[in-house]
């Protein structure tokens, strides 16, 4: 391909992430529950991301700076569905969403099934976390 061909292709992936990018900062200020907040942060972001690495890569035109930023899209991809799905059960559980939103609730029984076998066991985990003293810093 001709170097016009690739700034041409370089600048429509960087348009493409920027406006991604965008589309999830909009979807985390517009949405209005913690669950819909993380679908707007982590699919536009992830994809976002990838078409920006790609433009870099296509206007570097080089082989040290493509595996330079394999590691970046791959890490990104790796961790951000972990850190969505940890931030979720966490919002889920401090019922920070609206439950009108969902169509189904498939944590629901997996919580109070939780919460009653805790329960059973006569909250003897809470009670001694609650016995513990923090540790005490020192400097």
């Amino acid at each position: 391909m001709t170097d016009d061909v690739l700034d041409l292709l370089a600048a429509v992936c960087l348009f493409l992430g920027a406006f991604l990018s965008l589309a999830a900062g909009v979807g985390l200020l517009r949405f209005p529950d913690a669950l819909s907040r993380l679908h707007a942060a982590t699919k536009p972001q992830i994809l976002g991301l990838i078409f920006v690495v790609t433009a870099i890569a296509l206007e570097s035109r080089s082989w040290s700076t493509l595996l330079a930023l394999v590691p970046v899209v791959l890490f990104q991809v790796l961790t951000a569905p972990i850190s969505a799905h940890m931030v979720g059960r966490a919002g889920y559980r401090t019922k920070n969403f609206r439950k009108d939103l969902l169509l189904v609730d498939e944590l629901d029984e997996a919580v109070d099934r939780a919460t009653r076998e805790a329960d059973a066991e006569g909250g003897l985990a809470v009670k001694q976390s609650a016995r513990e003293e923090p540790p005490v810093k020192e400097g």
